[in-house]
């Protein structure tokens, strides 16, 4: 592991979408992790090995891995896979 002080330097380095960035940002065997992506979905990613940068969890929605709030129903929210050209798609619904 190594943390950046500036992580829009790593953001902008790795092709993520503006729309797509949230607080954290993770590179995991040359896939970009952007935000509150589930661990399960990581292994999903590696296991697969999608052509695409990576995926991402815009924002910090409620009920995502690190964001449950006690007596509050999760959010429904996309996991994206974004590529090289700014296209998306969603990997995964929660």
């Amino acid at each position: 592991m190594h943390d950046e002080d500036d992580t829009q330097v790593v953001k902008e380095k790795h092709g993520v979408p503006h729309n797509l960035q949230s607080c954290h940002t993770a590179i995991v065997a040359g896939y970009v992790i952007e935000g509150h992506v589930g661990a399960d979905l990581i292994r999903r990613l590696l296991a697969d090995r999608p052509d695409i940068v990576g995926i991402a969890a815009p924002g910090m929605p409620i009920g995502s891995p690190g964001m449950e709030v006690s007596g509050r129903a999760p959010t429904p929210y996309d996991i994206i896979a974004f590529g090289k050209d700014g296209e998306t798609s969603v990997f995964a619904k929660r």
